[in-house]
């Protein structure tokens, strides 16, 4: 039996591109032999759909969609199609199989995830029962990426304790092959989890596993792909390429072992994180972007992704330069820009600043309060620099239709060390999940390895990797003035946000200074207001500040 596994990137809500691309890919697979063609999760509307699911006729319009190809496309072929659908007291997260222009029969997913990014019983209802149909001669049992999942991969297993061994049911009703459609969102690390939790199936039921996974960007959600095929001796017969649109047709019966392909964690962020930047842009109708180049090593991160992701002609960076602007942070911008070959343009603050000063201090002196820069630190000050870069971006924008990238990472947006309608505007944060000391790491490794990641030269100026971090917002600022090194600062965030741990738990088990602990804990809980007023950020890690962590803001809990 020949499978296809068709690895594709739909759009959310694109019914008709979504059926342009499965009615291509079937008649591709059947021009390649293919006996079955299966793909990923909810594949007709895209994953996730959120709330387009309770639009009026939304639902109906994607079964009808399916329906349509299934009865016209199908003749000498099976095909498994994720897809919502109606069913008796709501809407059911299915898979439907057709064959020689004929249903064949469906499946309801059973195992709604409600954890992390996901929030399926909002929409869908569990199905109930086993499914195994008979297509291209093969007995093939029907789930779909929770069923085979059940968290293990998330660390929300206990949730299904009381649940029966669905894989175990599949076989006892006479499954030779599982066929498992997924649209599982990518993690540092998970894709080896995956592929432990498949192989497991295999060897404990003997039944070959298909896994097809959706790939792309869809908002902050990234998919990598990696779609397999485990046999029933858990050996790996196919894997497809990570981060790309693929169609293998694998045979099952091969004797072929494909050797497991693991991304070094460095690599498989760069790959995300051009994806994720890729399909957002595009995907929202933009067509380049613009970002501030401060010389340092975030907007130089974010600067080579957005090359690598849409080309160097597409994106713009902008030098603004202030008075508390080392003259090394300027000419590493146009050093980062001329390394990849991108448009960098200079746009100054200097006469916005007095511009705004002149309004400003009149003013504060009306009641009472502190000219600018009168003393120092002035916090104010600082603010109104950032602010005035802000609006800056903006208008750019505005002229010129580009989407402005942000490029604050996770450390500082856990701290609040970014500012509120000055470098946190903008419409996509690429770094927001990357933490300080990861985008050192990976500012490297594009350094090393430039040439397989498609640049002509190391993207990175060196100096803009070795020189501290500064903000530069005043006289000989550094980072570290008001910061633990951030090896401390991203260890007690990964722990306080991602592990739920409270300071006096990470004081504990890290013997950091107590009292740091417990000021950095009491930083990320008041900069929530903050958090929920910036840009969609990209997800990398277990817990990213967006739709996956939902933390009130006006609240007196302290852990």
């Amino acid at each position: 039996m020949k499978i296809a596994l068709a690895q594709l990137n739909p759009i959310v809500g694109d019914l008709h591109g979504n059926t342009e691309k499965i009615v291509d890919t079937i008649r591709e697979a059947k021009s390649r032999g293919a006996g079955l063609v299966v793909f990923p999760e909810l594949m007709v509307c895209g994953y996730p759909p959120r709330d387009l699911l309770l639009v009026e006729g939304f639902v109906e319009r994607c079964a009808s969609a399916v329906k349509e190809i299934g009865e016209s496309e199908t003749e000498g072929i099976g095909v498994v199609i994720g897809t919502p659908l109606v069913v008796d007291g709501g809407i059911a997260n299915s898979v439907v199989v057709y064959e020689d222009n004929a249903l064949v029969g469906y499946h309801d997913k059973r195992l709604l995830p409600t954890y992390d990014v996901f929030d399926e019983d909002r929409y869908f209802e569990p199905g109930d029962r086993a499914v195994v149909v008979e297509v291209c001669g093969k007995r093939v049992g029907l789930a779909i990426c929770e069923d085979l999942w059940r968290g293990d991969d998330s660390g929300f297993s206990s949730r299904y304790d009381d649940e029966a061994d669905h894989v175990a049911e599949l076989v006892g009703a006479g499954a030779e092959v599982v066929v498992v459609p997924s649209a599982s969102p990518f993690v540092v690390g998970k894709a080896d989890k995956h592929r432990g939790i498949l192989r497991a199936h295999a060897e404990r039921h003997g039944v070959a596993i298909v896994s097809v996974n959706q790939v792309g960007g869809n908002d902050d959600l990234i998919f990598a792909g990696q779609s397999c095929v485990i046999g029933g001796d858990a050996r790996t017969i196919h894997e497809c390429g990570a981060f790309e649109s693929a169609l293998d047709v694998v045979d099952l019966e091969s004797d072929a072992t494909h050797e497991h392909r693991v991304l070094d964690d460095e690599r498989a962020i760069v790959e995300a994180l051009t994806v994720g930047v890729h399909d957002y842009v595009t995907k929202c109708g933009f067509s380049k972007v613009c970002l501030g180049l401060s010389g340092g090593i975030d907007s130089a991160l974010v600067a080579a992704l957005g090359v690598r992701a849409l080309g160097a002609e597409r994106v713009v960076g902008v030098s603004m330069p202030g008075e508390f602007s080392s003259e090394g942070s300027k000419t590493d911008a146009f050093a980062l820009a001329d390394n990849m070959g991108m448009r960098c343009i200079s746009m100054p603050i200097g006469t916005g600043f007095q511009g705004v000063r002149e309004s400003l201090d009149p003013a504060f002196a009306e009641i009472g309060e502190r000219a600018l820069g009168e003393s120092l630190p002035d916090l104010t000050q600082e603010n109104l620099q950032s602010r005035i870069r802000g609006t800056m971006m903006m208008a750019l924008s505005n002229r010129t239709g580009a989407l402005v990238l942000t490029t604050g990472n996770k450390s500082e947006i856990a701290v609040g060390y970014c500012t509120l309608y000055g470098d946190m505007n903008g419409g996509l944060a690429v770094i927001a999940d990357v933490p300080k000391t990861m985008v050192f790491r990976v500012c490297r490794y594009m350094n090393e390895h430039y040439g397989d990641l498609g640049f002509d030269r190391a993207p990175i100026p060196v100096s803009t990797i070795e020189k501290p971090p500064s903000a530069e917002l005043a006289p000989d600022q550094l980072d570290s003035d008001s910061l633990p090194d951030y090896e401390v600062l991203d260890a007690i965030v990964q722990r306080h946000i991602e592990g739920q741990q409270s300071a006096r738990k990470i004081i504990d088990e890290t013997g950091f200074d107590a009292a740091e602990v417990e000021r950095i804990c009491k930083l990320i809980d008041r900069n929530e207001y903050k958090r929920q007023q910036m840009a969609v950020g990209l997800k990398l890690t277990t817990t990213a500040f967006g739709p996956g962590r939902r933390m009130p803001i006006a609240q007196r809990w302290t852990r």
